[in-house]
């Protein structure tokens, strides 16, 4: 899957400058992305990790504390995050997106968006158009396994719009990963400047 390289990749975008001081792991899993953040950080930058599943998180929390890495874990969906609006400067997700259906992919951006402050980053690594008749083949293996209805946007190639219409500007393919699963997108889009507040917190 290569993920070291499109993870590291993920994580240096996160943390460039201007430092953020809050980042958001979207569906964090086992928190490998999570706790590469909170490293590279250097204790400067506070890493939160999101998942819904607590059997992951448990595991998580164990690598975290056998590695020495100072990270905050909490449950919670996507679509519906318990942080307060403009609560993070930088909010990453790596191979959640393809997971999930379309209108909950679509709730988990207005969500990312609405936790994000002004100008924040949003940093995507996930399956785009397959770029070759490879990872076309690939890619069908992970529709087989996780479902057609949730990744045909992204055989489509239309990832990056919907990020758009979820309300991000300068949405931009920034790299692309040839996996034996599939092509990797990275992805970066940026938080409108000005927006209405809708909430303060869940």
């Amino acid at each position: 899957m290569r993920e070291r390289a499109f993870k590291g990749a993920l994580a240096e975008r996160a943390l460039a400058a201007p430092r953020p001081r809050r980042i958001l792991d979207l569906g964090c899993g086992t928190g490998t992305l999570t706790a590469e953040l909170a490293r590279r950080g250097g204790g400067d930058v506070q890493v939160v990790g999101i998942d819904g599943d607590e059997g992951v998180l448990a595991r998580a929390r164990a690598k975290a504390e056998r590695d020495g890495v100072a990270i905050e874990l909490e449950r919670g969906l996507a679509d519906r995050l318990p942080f307060a609006d403009a609560s993070f400067d930088r909010v990453v997700s790596s191979l959640l997106f393809h997971h999930l259906q379309p209108h909950t992919k679509a709730g988990a951006l207005a969500e990312a968006l609405r936790v994000l402050g002004p100008g924040g980053r949003l940093h995507i690594a996930d399956f785009g158009k397959p770029s070759d008749p490879v990872t076309s083949l690939g890619f069908s293996l992970v529709q087989r396994l996780d479902g057609h209805s949730n990744t045909r946007d992204h055989r489509q190639g239309k990832l990056p719009q919907i990020v758009a219409r979820a309300g991000f500007s300068d949405v931009e393919i920034v790299a692309r990963y040839r996996t034996l699963f599939g092509t990797v997108d990275l992805i970066d889009a940026r938080a409108p400047l000005q927006r209405p507040s809708r909430r303060s917190a869940r």
